[in-house]
C-alpha cells in the first residue's frame, strides 16, 4: 500500500497580518473615517467585507499610495 503526502494548503491571498482595519488605514495615511471610507466607496482603495467588518490589503493601500505618486508626478 502507498500513502501520498498530503496536497500543499492553499496559500491564502492575505493573511490576518496583511489586513488592516480602517483605524490603521486612518493613522497611516493620517486621515479621517469619513475620508477612508469615501476612498473605499469610490474605488480608489480596494477592501474585503468579512461579516460586518471592513479589511484593507496591505497591498491595496501600497497601490494607491503608488497610483497617488504616480498622478502627482506627471
Amino acid at each position: 500500500m502507498t500513502t501520498h503526502a498530503p496536497a500543499a494548503p492553499h496559500q491564502a491571498l492575505s493573511t490576518p497580518e496583511e489586513l488592516l482595519t480602517v483605524p490603521q488605514v486612518m493613522a497611516r495615511l493620517q486621515l479621517g473615517r469619513s475620508a477612508v471610507y469615501d476612498l473605499l466607496r469610490s474605488g480608489q482603495l480596494a477592501s474585503i467585507t468579512l461579516g460586518r467588518a471592513r479589511r484593507i490589503p496591505t497591498h491595496a493601500l501600497t497601490d494607491f499610495i503608488r497610483t497617488r505618486l504616480d498622478q502627482e508626478a506627471a
